[in-house]
């Protein structure tokens, strides 16, 4: 009730020609809002999206493994951390941690600002400026591709990492030995299977927060709870749906070499198609499911605080910027 009593403060400062309907909208951000200022708010949303959840990531690469180790094969989410740090230590969990924070900063900075204003741009056209869940679903789609550009060399490092018995001390370990025996091009062999797993995931993300949005919070007022469950809703969504090409993502990141020599591959495997047919091959329609559930419980929460931390930014931005022009009409 407070952050609606403080919205609603700030909408009388705005000037008198304004809509009665316009009141408290801090979704169009004041003219002032640089893009370098969408993206320290997207960065800072990003990292911490990322990171509270970190240990449930590593759980899911591990669940979605197609021929685990015998010490590895887990029953549960809770059950599998608790083995994990048991065996191999408190902070394995967190094993990849730093180049996903490296990677995620620039990667939610870019995919934030060009979701904002190509949101706005679209809107423009195709709603004249009023919320079209259209323009949502391809802003987020074409935010993906540049996020998914910087992303992907830190998700194959990452999720190489996070596996059991991975060979890598470290991260520049793991840099060095990829680049050497594999080439650059391994760090973008999932590329496009990430493009179109994050393409209708982010689609379906957007789509379903604006929607939430639209029903918890119609007026557009900062309000934490209504963007949590939007977030959460979103991302629970958005998941489940795109879980098979996650599944096919890791595989390729990874290069399981136990799944692949049983499949008498070799080399290293790639492309989508490939990926797929080696997935239903080794556990027919199930195994697109693989890490459903640890999924889906990294995405709700991730999801939920990216969003309340990028609204929370927009709405202090907001702020400052009203009170600073109520000073300057006072003086």
């Amino acid at each position: 009730m407070e952050a609606v009593a403080a919205t609603r403060d700030m909408s009388q400062t705005q000037s008198k020609d304004e809509d009665d309907g316009s009141d408290g909208d801090y979704e169009s951000l004041p003219p002032h809002v640089s893009v370098a200022t969408h993206m320290t708010a997207g960065a800072v949303a990003g990292i911490l999206e990322h990171t509270v959840m970190y240990p449930v990531d590593s759980v899911k690469t591990r669940m979605q493994s197609l021929q685990p180790d015998p010490n590895a094969q887990y029953k549960g989410v809770y059950e599998a951390l608790k083995r994990i740090i048991r065996t191999e230590g408190i902070f394995r969990p967190l094993r990849g941690l730093n180049i996903t924070m490296l990677g995620a900063g620039p990667a939610h900075a870019l995919y934030f600002a060009c979701y904002e204003r190509a949101k706005r741009s679209l809107s423009d056209v195709i709603q004249n400026g009023g919320n079209s869940h259209i323009a949502n679903g391809i802003a987020g789609s074409v935010a993906t591709v540049l996020h998914d550009a910087v992303m992907n060399p830190a998700e194959v490092i990452k999720q190489r990492m996070q596996m059991y018995n991975s060979p890598y001390r470290g991260l520049w370990d793991c840099v060095q030995t990829v680049t050497r025996t594999e080439g650059m091009g391994a760090f973008y062999r999932s590329y496009s299977t990430q493009l179109t797993m994050n393409i209708p995931f982010q689609a379906v993300h957007f789509i379903t927060y604006e929607l939430m949005q639209e029903q918890l919070n119609p007026h557009r007022h900062y309000h934490p709870g209504s963007h949590i469950l939007s977030g959460a809703a979103a991302g629970a969504v958005s998941a489940a749906i795109t879980t098979p090409l996650d599944v096919c993502k890791t595989l390729l990141n990874t290069q399981e070499n136990v799944a692949l020599s049983s499949m008498n591959i070799s080399g290293h495997l790639s492309g989508m198609a490939n990926a797929f047919r080696t997935v239903y091959r080794l556990g027919g329609l199930p195994a697109f499911f693989k890490g459903v559930q640890a999924r889906i419980i990294y995405q709700m929460p991730s999801t939920a605080i990216a969003w309340s931390v990028y609204e929370f930014f927009k709405y202090f931005l907001t702020k400052q910027h009203l009170e600073s022009e109520a000073g300057s009409g006072a003086m």
